[in-house]
């Protein structure tokens, strides 16, 4: 039995070693050559997946975790050598996302073109039509008397200038017409006196009479009439000053008036004022001359426009704004006074690139726009934003004219790009502030697959295969 155990325990270390010098042995010649690994097995092209690498096959086909097709797998041991022009694109194309038409759907993925346009600020602003002050006027009694025949009898009635409003019965009128009448007697009469001093005193006694009949508000047409007629007239018309509508009246017919009594307000509709109200942020755009549009509550369809006149110089502390003056043609009387409308100011601020904000992606320390170079193949573009408008932003470089940018879904596609571990956004935002490595998990929930690859996303497992082929181990670099 001792002789036995002196030969078994010999015997056995020596099978081992063999086994373990022949296994050593063919690992090295057949399973693990290194001028093929990651490239060919048995002289045959590797295939990889762009968005999950870790999917290894040796013909082409589909990736049974996304459906996408398969590319050749680059050759590692390239090392730093020089790189073929397909394995450069391949490299290239590592930063890339790439969508099929279901996957565009399902992530609501839509582009639009950058455009080279003229970035316009549009200041929305309330407004109150108003008198235009300037065409506005009274109508009043120049003289104590009875107002014995009214033309007018009823507010917004439209009014000439050249056309009475009302007669008045003055007696003192009476009396001065008479008077001018004998001075003209007197003149005629003092005219052939030999005496220069005589026969100037007539025309001074006329012209003393006539000075009194306009300060009664008497026109000069109605002078001449006087004097051709050579009789004083009983009662005395009384115009308005502008032609417009009779906005107030405060007179009846039959009634006393005194000197300088209000009779009518008399105001011109042909133009009109509207003050906007301008919230203090917005002032500083704000400047005379500049075109406003101006729409009605009652009718949004029709606008009419009109310029800056003034901007008042004091704020409304209730409200925060600053009241501005728009001055406009009011043809057929649409606005009307004390109407609201709506005001729209268009100010004019650069002129570049413009996108919508929704194309840009803030990781915190840049801005990334995804940026469709191909049908359905997205790539990150760095770039730098200027001023934003509303829902439009000013780019300043990164993107040119006709660059088709992705407005939804964007954030989608950032996610892909992340897992597939050449994404647009910093490392940094979704690992807490330091890069992913093999042993950290990038995103909660998900675990790196062996073998160091970064960013990748799940381990096979957690991702369940697709109904085109079905998930093997050995399809993956394990």
């Amino acid at each position: 039995m001792a002789l036995n155990k002196n030969f078994a325990i010999p015997l056995v270390v020596i099978i081992l070693a063999a086994a373990a010098g022949g296994g050593w042995y063919t690992w090295q010649h057949y399973g693990h050559d290194h001028a093929t690994e990651g490239k060919t097995v048995q002289g045959k092209q590797l295939y990889t997946c762009s968005m999950h690498p870790f999917i290894i096959k040796d013909k082409p086909g589909t990736c049974p975790i996304c459906g996408m097709e398969l590319i050749k797998k680059l050759d590692d041991a390239t090392g730093g050598g020089a790189q073929t022009a397909e394995q450069k694109q391949q490299a290239d194309m590592l930063g890339h996302v790439s969508l099929s038409p279901t996957q565009r759907v399902m992530a609501n993925v839509a582009t639009v073109a950058a455009k080279q346009t003229t970035l316009d600020k549009e200041i929305n602003a309330v407004g109150i039509v108003q008198y235009d002050q300037s065409r506005q006027a009274k109508v009043t009694a120049w003289i104590a008397g009875r107002i014995d025949k009214l033309y007018v009898n009823k507010v917004g009635d439209s009014v000439s200038k050249d056309k009475p409003v009302a007669e008045v019965y003055s007696p003192d009128l009476l009396a001065t017409q008479q008077e001018y009448l004998l001075a003209i007697k007197s003149r005629d009469q003092l005219k052939s006196s030999p005496i220069a001093s005589i026969s100037q005193s007539g025309e001074g006694l006329v012209a003393s009479a006539k000075q009194r009949l306009m300060l009664f508000g008497v026109k000069e047409s109605q002078i001449t009439d006087l004097e051709k007629a050579g009789k004083p007239n009983i009662r005395l018309p009384i115009y308005t000053p502008l032609s417009g509508v009779v906005i107030e009246k405060m007179i009846q017919e039959g009634q006393y008036v005194n000197t300088g009594e209000v009779l009518f307000a008399i105001a011109d509709l042909s133009k009109v004022w509207v003050e906007i109200d301008v919230f203090e942020n917005e002032v500083p755009y704000i400047r005379v001359g500049q075109r406003v549009e101006i729409r009605s509550s009652g009718d949004q369809h029709v606008a009419v426009h009109g310029r800056i006149s003034f901007v008042y110089p004091f704020h409304d502390p209730k409200t925060h704004t600053v009241k501005a003056r728009v001055e406009l043609a009011n043809s057929g009387r649409m606005l009307k006074p004390d109407m609201f409308v709506n005001a729209i100011i268009r100010v004019p601020l650069v002129t570049g690139i413009v996108i919508p904000v929704t194309a840009v992606i803030d990781t915190g320390k840049r801005q990334v726009a995804w940026v469709e170079t191909a049908p359905g193949m997205f790539e990150p573009r760095n770039v730098q934003v200027g001023e934003r408008v509303d829902d439009k932003f000013q780019i300043l470089s990164g993107l040119k004219a006709g660059d088709k940018v992705a407005v939804s879904g964007g954030y989608l596609i950032d996610s892909e790009a992340q897992l597939k571990g050449g994404g647009g956004q910093d490392h940094s935002k979704h690992t807490g502030g330091k890069p992913a490595t093999s042993g950290q998990t990038p995103v909660a929930g998900q675990q790196q697959p062996q073998g160091g690859h970064e960013g990748h996303g799940a381990p096979p497992a957690a991702q369940p295969p697709t109904k085109k082929e079905t998930l093997k181990m050995d399809d993956m670099n394990m």
